[in-house]
């Protein structure tokens, strides 16, 4: 059953982005002084022009009007710089913080609980760790720098205007308020549109990544059309989000656009009228049009760059989503006192659903080898995910040496059990790295060996340009096992894709090498639990007979019926397990 990660809402994108800010506040101190000074510079054109059109008008000489040209050329020249040299500061900014994103998304990743982790959507997570996670990076680096030094220039010409005459700066300001109508409502109606794009994008990777992993289920019953239809279905989700907000596009940038000519307009009309009137100058009226114009500049880029803006909104919500998601109570900072598993009145739902454990019961003794059996859902797996500190109990507790298993720190509750299932993940590197573990290579052969792994000759082999196969990827696991040294490993299927003879010589290893250490078998072959110290049977939730091989064959209960099954149906082939009816 998945879960599906929360979205931040927007006070926890805006505290998000707050300390994004301060994290690197002096950066941001220096990119609004230079952009400051780049604004103040950029005043200087359009007022010189209209010192030179009052000089012409007055009958001015050339040498006067060369030396406000000059003066012009020197402002334009300056403003570049600093413009330039803003923007380098607003890109290192953007890339650190970038940075600061991506590492805080990928500890958040490793730091979910083991139980959320397997739960979540596989393509959702992938979607926010890379689509999501990128387009933050490059609304950082490529877009907020410059969107924010044409905030200032806005700023800037806005009061320069206003300073250079009131009433026709005050009209000219006013005529932007078509603008702000038209990004109001688009703002108002782009977050839920974006955020129904990224959704639509995770579970279009989801699919995309459901049908290549399952490739050989899909090709080997012939479920290529079902998929293809499961695709196109998501496909067309993606596309509908995305016709959504190419409308709002398409209704936001045309008016917008429209609405840059209404300041300028308004100021050559009022303009004109007070120099009619004798009230302004020639010269003034020709540096406030040339002002209104300059706004023309920072509004597009900011109203170019909103629509990215908002887009990354919404991906940095989907981002910060992650943090939302409950780490579990703090660690423990108690010691067990040994290594004594207790279960003591244990019941489990899955999701607020029907309880899956009822009440168990059970002491595993040090050093003890504990088989669990039962019929498919009888809930071994889930029993063994709780012992294992995976999950947490809905009620009852299960601790190791008094200590709460899952209140472990995970350094140490992996010092404590160790869960070992069919399904290892192998990591794109050599197999020394594998391993995991600092050790000597003479030691990492050993382990090797111990499990029977006789095809790792070369510890330097890239396991992603020679893949391994199900049967070596579970033999690598085991050789984990062998070098963490746990005192409790519980096996959930651990040898299930290997041959009979390799499973047994596997297992043997392992008997040998956890000498006085606990096993918790999952057992699917029942001579696993013939040669176990105890077995325990489930059935519905519950431990209903515990005890020695040999006790429970006498008893002629359920553990005999299964025992009786698979020693007359499996001697032939040796191949038939219990594994067929039980989960």
């Amino acid at each position: 059953m998945s879960t599906a990660l929360p979205i931040a809402d927007q006070r926890t994108v805006r505290a998000a982005a707050v300390r994004l800010v301060a994290a690197d506040r002096r950066a941001v101190a220096g990119l609004i002084t230079v952009s400051s000074l780049a604004a103040l510079a950029a005043l200087g054109g359009p007022w010189l022009l209209g010192r030179i059109i009052d000089t012409v008008a007055a009958g001015g000489g050339a040498g006067q009007v060369d030396l406000l040209a000059l003066g012009v050329l020197g402002c334009a020249i300056v403003q570049t710089l600093l413009s330039r040299y803003a923007l380098a500061i607003g890109y290192r900014f953007g890339e650190r913080t970038a940075a600061r994103i991506r590492e805080n998304f990928l500890r958040r990743a490793l730091g979910l609980p083991a139980a959320v982790a397997e739960r979540v959507p596989a393509g959702d997570l992938a979607a926010r760790g890379t689509t999501d996670v990128d387009a933050v990076a490059t609304t950082l680096r490529d877009i907020l720098p410059s969107v924010f030094i044409a905030v200032v220039q806005l700023l800037f010409v806005a009061v320069a205007v206003i300073v250079l005459d009131p009433l026709l700066g005050v009209v000219g300001v006013l005529g932007l308020s078509g603008i702000w109508f038209v990004t109001q409502w688009y703002l108002r109606r782009a977050r839920d549109a974006y955020l129904a794009e990224g959704a639509a994008n995770s579970r279009l990777a989801e699919e995309l990544a459901a049908t290549t992993s399952g490739a050989r289920t899909v090709e080997a019953f012939g479920l290529a059309d079902r998929r293809l239809t499961a695709g196109r279905t998501a496909i067309e989700e993606t596309r509908h989000t995305r016709l959504a907000t190419l409308a709002l596009r398409s209704v936001f940038f045309p008016l917008a656009e429209t609405s840059y000519a209404v300041p300028t307009v308004f100021a050559l009309l009022l303009g004109g009228l007070l120099y009619i009137d004798g009230q302004v100058s020639i010269g003034t009226v020709g540096a406030a049009v040339l002002f209104m114009r300059q706004l023309v500049g920072p509004l597009d880029t900011i109203l170019i760059r909103i629509e990215l803006m908002q887009s990354s909104l919404a991906s940095f919500a989907r981002v910060e989503g992650l943090g939302s998601i409950p780490a579990g109570p703090p660690p423990t900072t108690a010691t067990p006192r040994d290594e004594v598993i207790e279960v003591t009145g244990v019941r489990y739902a899955y999701d607020q659903g029907r309880e899956v454990l009822h009440d168990v019961r059970l002491t595993v003794r040090p050093g003890e080898r504990l088989a669990i059996v039962g019929l498919s859902g009888a809930g071994k797996s889930t029993l063994g995910r709780l012992i294992a500190g995976v999950d947490r109990p809905s009620a009852g507790s299960v601790t190791v040496g008094g200590v709460p298993v899952a209140d472990l720190p995970p350094d140490e509750l992996r010092r404590q059990v160790v869960l070992v299932t069919q399904e290892h993940h192998v990591f794109r590197e050599s197999l020394r790295d594998n391993l995991m573990v600092a050790a000597s290579d003479d030691e990492l052969r050993r382990a090797l060996a111990t499990v029977g792994a006789d095809w790792a000759d070369d510890l330097d082999r890239d396991l992603g340009e020679q893949p391994l196969d199900g049967a070596q990827a579970q033999q690598l696991a085991l050789a984990r096992v062998v070098l963490a040294d746990p005192h409790t490993v519980i096996l959930d299927e651990a040898t299930a894709l290997l041959d009979p003879t390799a499973a047994r010589t596997a297992e043997r290893a392992l008997a040998a090498v956890l000498h006085e250490r606990t096993v918790i078998a999952i057992a699917h072959r029942l001579q696993t639990a013939h040669d176990a110290d105890r077995v325990a049977v489930m059935d519905d939730g519950r431990i209903i007979e515990l005890g020695t091989h040999d006790e429970l064959v006498a008893a002629g209960g359920s553990y005999a019926a299964l025992w009786h099954s698979w020693h007359g149906e499996g001697r032939a082939g040796d191949t038939v397990h219990a594994g067929t009816r039980e989960r």
